[in-house]
């Protein structure tokens, strides 16, 4: 064979390499990457509005976490109903402002259930019935019913049920009515002497009293305070999450898991 014909074959076998590479490139060239499924969504977490000062309700601890009455129920209930629920301390008299805002998704905290805070807000089903008491100094004899309150000063915890008692008896614009954020701090003003007696929730009263036992009150029932139902709170626009919670409520009434949280705070 000659030279020539050497010489033609590796250039053939160098042109067949060279396409062989092209056509290799062409093969390992980055194939658009296939669409990834969308993660899927986090689940929403439901902002609970609490007061943080009316225990046995709710109530900070040591460790500014909120523990009560009302935060073991609402726990219960949103495992039940299966949401994820956050508790956010809330001031008392901003309670129905936040809600409408959407900065809470649900209310608790012995809200009483009343036809002028029906028409902002969708109330659950009761789950607890309470009453207004008249807390005085252990020495007091002269307070034995509420209109015994009309010449003294009253304290209350503004925009409650026992606000618009007193102010009932009292009259709405009276400046003999104190308010307070919480009801602990009427107390308090009440053993200081700054107040002749307290009206609030009847179970909160106690409470503090029992533990509280240097404070020397005692507390004052009247037969015509109405009894008053609780309930939890939800925007008007909201029926879905009313109806899981109306469901959950009446299955753990049902079950008896109710029960046994009410008798860890209030006995059977």
């Amino acid at each position: 064979m000659s030279n020539n014909f050497f010489r033609h074959a590796r250039a053939l076998a160098l042109t067949a390499g060279f396409i062989g590479m092209l056509g290799l490139a062409a093969c390992n060239k980055e194939q658009p990457a296939a669409p990834q499924a969308a993660a899927p969504a986090a689940a929403k977490v439901y902002l609970v509005g609490v007061e943080s000062a009316y225990a046995p309700f709710s109530a900070e601890n040591e460790q500014k976490q909120v523990v009560g009455f009302d935060i073991d129920v609402m726990k219960a209930l949103a495992k039940r109903i299966g949401i994820e629920v956050k508790f956010v301390p809330t001031p008392f008299e901003g309670f129905f402002n936040f809600l409408a805002q959407g900065d809470r998704d649900l209310l608790i905290s012995a809200i009483t259930i009343t036809d002028e805070r029906k028409k902002s807000v969708s109330f659950s089903e009761p789950y607890f019935v309470a009453t207004q008491t008249i807390a005085v100094p252990a020495a007091d004899t002269k307070v034995s019913k509420m209109n015994d309150l009309k010449p003294l000063t009253v304290g209350t915890q503004s925009a409650t049920s026992g606000d618009e008692l007193v102010q009932q008896v009292l009259g709405k614009n009276n400046a003999k009515i104190k308010r307070f954020e919480s009801t602990p701090l009427a107390l308090k003003e009440l053993e200081g002497g700054g107040v002749d007696a307290v009206v609030a929730d009847e179970p909160v009263v106690k409470n503090y009293i029992a533990n509280n036992p240097n404070s020397k009150l005692r507390t004052v029932t009247d037969d015509t305070f109405p009894k008053e139902d609780y309930g939890i709170a939800v925007r008007k626009d909201d029926p879905e999450l009313l109806a899981k919670i109306n469901k959950g409520l009446a299955d753990m009434k049902a079950d008896g898991s109710f029960a046994a949280i009410s008798a860890q705070y209030f006995g059977k």
